[in-house]
């Protein structure tokens, strides 16, 4: 007999903590939308600073379909990958500032739109909030008031946007075995 003990079989887990963790099938899902990501990074709406674009509506779909942290990493990764095909035109530490903001849009909106049809209201506006007015203070150092009054148009439409592209997509699709 060996001394090695392992830790509690899988059937003898809370419930809960059987689905903690990075699964085979979580990772799978944010490379799908990771990739989706990358397209949306391709479809710009124009703005002063060229990097608002489609990305964030697949990490708003993964947040409020399976999980905030989820949609998380996939919003700012997708964030990354369009200021890099921009060129990170606020220089990369902005950007990592505001890919942390947009994983926390994610989370704000897949955390209230898990709790129903209010939820899902207050965690749109949330989103559109920290996305468009907050996120877009960090550009003010940079541009000045004049560049953050420039670019704030441009924000909140490409906020409003990509959650109702995923808003839209979690309605069609929340009855269904996809999001089971």
């Amino acid at each position: 007999m060996s001394n090695v003990q392992t830790g509690p079989k899988l059937e003898d887990r809370l419930p809960d903590q059987a689905n903690r963790g990075l699964s085979a099938r979580k990772l799978a899902i944010m490379a799908i939308f990771i990739a989706l990501s990358a397209v949306g990074a391709l479809i710009k709406i124009p703005s002063p600073v060229g990097t608002v674009a489609l990305d964030a509506a697949p990490g708003f779909f993964v947040a409020i379909g399976f999980g905030g942290w989820l949609g998380a990493v996939v919003a700012a990764i997708g964030h990354l990958l369009t200021a890099g095909i921009t060129g990170f035109p606020l220089t990369l530490p902005v950007h990592l500032a505001i890919a942390v903001g947009m994983a926390a849009c994610a989370w704000v909106y897949g955390w209230f739109g898990r709790k129903g049809p209010v939820g899902l209201v207050i965690g749109f506006v949330l989103a559109v909030i920290i996305n468009a007015p907050v996120l877009g203070l960090i550009m003010v150092p940079i541009g000045g008031w004049a560049l953050y009054v420039a670019a704030l148009p441009s924000l909140a439409i490409g906020a409003v946007v990509n959650l109702a592209i995923a808003t839209l997509a979690y309605q069609a699709l929340r009855k269904t075995r996809l999001l089971s």
